[in-house]
C-alpha cells in the first residue's frame, strides 16, 4: 500500500499553495475570471491538486491537526478562492472563518461547507481540529451533483447537526476516509467507483442537513426560483433587469416575484442587487482595480452611478469601504 499519509499532506499543501506555485491571481473581466499583470490585481484562486491526491482521484479526506501540512503557512490567513469544495467537520474550537465577508464561528461537532468560487479566509491554523474533505468539480456525476445540491450557494455554509445527525455523518465520513486510503484491495477503476458511491452517501446526509438548516426544501422544489438564481449567477455583471430575466426564462414578472419572495423573502431586484454588491465588495477589498473599473465590471459604466448604488445598499462609499479594510 502507498504511503498515503505523505500523499495526503502534500495534497493539501498543493491545494492551499504558498502564492507562488499551484495558484494564480484572477480578476473579473465581463463576469469571467482573467489574469492581470503587475501588483495585487486579483484574488488568488487555487486549483484542486489532482496530481497530489492519493492515486490522482478527485477528492481528498483526512485529519486537520497540528503537524500535518493540510494547508500552507502563508496562504492560510489570506483571502483567496478555491475551485473545489471544502467540507470541514470540527472537533474542538470554536474557530472563526470568513466566507464571502461574513464571519462564522464553528464549534465542536459543527461543519463548514465552502463551495467553489467563494471568497474565504482561515483564522489561526492551530485552532483547526477535525476532518477535512475536499472534492473536485466533475468528480461526481451530474445526477449526484443535483441531488446533493453541490452548487446551492443560497444555503448557509455553517451547519449544526444534532447528536444523531452528527453520529451518522461521522460514521459516513470515517468510512469514506477508510476507502480513500485503501489503495491495495481494488484496481483503480473500482477504487474510484467505490469512492464516488461512498462520497455520495456522505453528501446526501450533508445536503439533507443543509436544506433543513435553511428551511430550503420549498426553494429547492421551486424550479422557477432555481432557474432565476442560476440565470442571475451567470448574468449579474451585465443584466440587472428583472423584466429581462423574466422574459429570458419565459415567466411573467409577477410569477418571478412570487417565486423569489417565497424562496428568499426578497424581491427579484433585491436578489440581483445583493449579488452585484457582493462582487463589488470582493473586488474593492481584495484587488487594486480602480473604483471606476470595478463599477464597469459589475455593470455600471458610469462611476457616479456605481458609487450611488453602492452607498444605497451598504451605507458607505466604495472608497470608504476599501479604506476600512486596508
Amino acid at each position: 500500500m502507498a504511503d498515503t499519509s505523505t500523499q495526503f499532506e502534500d495534497g493539501f499543501k498543493g491545494g492551499y499553495g504558498d502564492g507562488h506555485e499551484g495558484g494564480h491571481e484572477v480578476g473579473h473581466e465581463g463576469g469571467r475570471e482573467s489574469g492581470h499583470d503587475g501588483g495585487r490585481t486579483g484574488i488568488k484562486t487555487f486549483p484542486f491538486p489532482v496530481d497530489l491526491s492519493v492515486l490522482g482521484v478527485g477528492m481528498q479526506v483526512g485529519p486537520m491537526e497540528a503537524g500535518r501540512s493540510w494547508h500552507s503557512g502563508e496562504q492560510i490567513e489570506r483571502v483567496h478562492r478555491i475551485d473545489f469544495h471544502v467540507v470541514l467537520l470540527f472537533r474542538g474550537g470554536p474557530v472563526r472563518h470568513m466566507i464571502d465577508f461574513d464571519e462564522y464561528e464553528a464549534g465542536d461537532g459543527e461543519i463548514l461547507w465552502i463551495r467553489p468560487g467563494q471568497v474565504h479566509r482561515f483564522s489561526s491554523a492551530a485552532d483547526y481540529r477535525g476532518t477535512a474533505l475536499i472534492m473536485q468539480p466533475g468528480f461526481l456525476p451530474r445526477a449526484t451533483v443535483e441531488a446533493t445540491g453541490l452548487y446551492r450557494y443560497d444555503l448557509p455554509p455553517l451547519l449544526r447537526p444534532d447528536r444523531d445527525q452528527l453520529t451518522a455523518l461521522e460514521h459516513s465520513l470515517a468510512q469514506l476516509e477508510r476507502e480513500y486510503v485503501d489503495t491495495g484491495t481494488l484496481p483503480l477503476s473500482l477504487h474510484t467507483a467505490v469512492l464516488r458511491h461512498t462520497l455520495t452517501a456522505f453528501l446526501l446526509r450533508l445536503a439533507h442537513l443543509a436544506a433543513g438548516a435553511a428551511d430550503a426544501a420549498h426553494a429547492q422544489a421551486d424550479s422557477t426560483f432555481t432557474r432565476f438564481r442560476q440565470a442571475v449567477e451567470k448574468g449579474f455583471v451585465t443584466n440587472h433587469s428583472v423584466s429581462a430575466y423574466a422574459d429570458a426564462l419565459g415567466y411573467s414578472r409577477r410569477t418571478l416575484v412570487r417565486a423569489v419572495r417565497a424562496a428568499t423573502g426578497e424581491t427579484p431586484k433585491g436578489f440581483i442587487d445583493k449579488r452585484v454588491v457582493l462582487e463589488a465588495k470582493r473586488l474593492l477589498a481584495h484587488t487594486d482595480m480602480p473604483i471606476g473599473r470595478i463599477g464597469a465590471v459589475v455593470g455600471f459604466p458610469d462611476a457616479a452611478n456605481f458609487s450611488k448604488f453602492f452607498v444605497q445598499h451598504t451605507g458607505t462609499t466604495p472608497v470608504a469601504f476599501r479604506a476600512e479594510l486596508r
